[in-house]
């Protein structure tokens, strides 16, 4: 695994993302109502870690959010969930998939 030391620092430019705020708790696992495999946290984790590849591995399932905020309700931490997923796409489309910003 090949580590990206500014891949956090990329995507904390936008000041909503606050990854670096998850506590681990796992309290957001249980609400998703698609039943995603992939939890908030551990991806919060590879983006904190730099590992831009294991990011990349979760495309799918990080657009297949819906955004609904049922994780973030329960979390203590007040992490930005649906945020940092907002982050993460807008990320993937830029940087990984090299799709123009819409004009407007």
């Amino acid at each position: 695994m090949r580590v990206d030391p500014t891949l956090r620092d990329r995507l904390a430019r936008d000041p909503s993302f606050n990854a670096s705020a998850c506590i681990n708790c796992g309290s957001c696992t249980a609400l998703c109502p698609l039943g995603i495999p992939l939890v908030p946290r551990k991806l919060f984790r590879y983006v904190l870690l730099g590992s831009r590849e294991k990011v990349l591995e979760h495309t799918e399932e990080i657009f297949s959010c819906l955004l609904c905020k049922m994780c973030e309700e329960n979390c203590p931490a007040g992490v930005h969930i649906a945020e940092n997923i907002r982050s993460l796409r807008s990320y993937i489309d830029r940087e990984a998939l090299a799709l123009a910003p819409a004009e407007g």
